[in-house]
């Protein structure tokens, strides 16, 4: 009977310890959210125009080997991720250092960098007037990135200038389907390209001098003033009017052949597509909401956890090197 009571008393005290564990370890996530939401508060009231590309960072990890934080890793000799050209045009890095710096001072070895890359652009999105969700956490940092990875064909970054088979087929890749792929190219209103990511649009698109006769013609005017040929310096607003604030306007404008890139364009190609952004600005759209569970798709690829990987101090640096 003794021995039935003291077993009774040994489960009792595991299950209180575990559960003074989980509200340890909730309570450290929210701290952390807290922190997080606080650093990108403070930059979004300064550089606003960070938005677009600490959203962007969030795909271009997780599009490469999985969302582990591989693109923020620097090389003495320039060759991981983070010097491919597809990522050359990224931004924000500094602000995910001072990010992490903030959260190793309250709770150190707790958040990883890749949780960190799928955390701001969350609060980035609030802070454009675009809509909250909540972040799956638990990610741990991988140690592999080579500059090799975004430009491989087939597994690697898709091109401003694909089309939409080729943008259905990487999105399937990574188990991500069309709907996927339509809304969360609704983060393009917000933020910035360089001309040179388009200009062929406007001056050269079959090799011919011609312009791409399924984009608005005067739309190709106004930013023809804007950018010259060869262009490597001047950008444009990808959501020209509102391009710091979240909205659904980005829609609006490419079903009126006003896409900047063509891949914007290329939404209009497929029918799911084309449906998804005229229902996305029409009465009762769902945009928003689709927009965080996309997202949370998204951050999903292939993650590392438990003894996989790890939670790297500093996110240019791999813990172990």
């Amino acid at each position: 009977m003794a021995d039935g009571k003291n077993l009774f008393r040994i489960f009792m005290l595991q299950i209180i310890v575990q559960s003074l564990l989980s509200l340890h370890a909730e309570g450290q996530g929210l701290k952390a959210e807290v922190i997080v939401s606080e650093v990108i508060s403070d930059v979004m009231a300064i550089a606003p125009s960070l938005s677009g590309p600490l959203l962007r960072m969030h795909f271009h990890d997780c599009f490469i080997r999985c969302c582990d934080g591989s693109v923020l890793l620097d090389s003495p000799t320039n060759q991981s991720e983070k010097f491919s050209p597809p990522n050359l045009s990224l931004r924000g890095f500094n602000i995910i250092d001072r990010v992490k710096l903030a959260l190793e001072k309250a709770c150190p070895d707790v958040v990883s960098c890749a949780d960190i890359v799928a955390l701001v652009p969350r609060d980035v999105t609030v802070a454009t007037k675009g809509p909250y969700w909540e972040v799956e956490t638990g990610r741990r940092d991988g140690n592999v990135s080579l500059f090799i990875d975004p430009i491989t064909p087939v597994t690697g970054l898709r091109s401003f200038t694909s089309n939409i088979s080729v943008l259905k087929q990487s999105w399937a890749l990574r188990g991500l389907n069309t709907k996927d792929l339509v809304v969360l190219s609704g983060g393009h209103t917000i933020g910035i390209s360089h001309c040179s990511s388009f200009d062929s649009r406007l001056y050269n698109f079959t090799g011919k001098g011609d312009t791409d006769p399924t984009m608005d013609p005067n739309y190709i005017a106004r930013l023809k003033l804007k950018c010259k040929p060869n262009d490597l310096t001047t950008f444009a607003e990808l959501d020209p009017g509102s391009f710091k604030t979240f909205d659904d306007s980005y829609f609006k404008l490419v079903t009126k052949r006003r896409g900047l890139l063509q891949s914007d364009a290329a939404l209009l190609d497929d029918p799911e597509t084309r449906a998804y952004m005229i229902q996305a600005t029409s009465e009762g759209s769902t945009f928003f909401k689709d927009f965080g569970v996309s997202m949370v798709n998204m951050g999903r690829i292939g993650v590392l956890t438990g003894s996989q990987g790890e939670v790297r101090k500093v996110c240019t640096k791999m813990y172990y090197s």
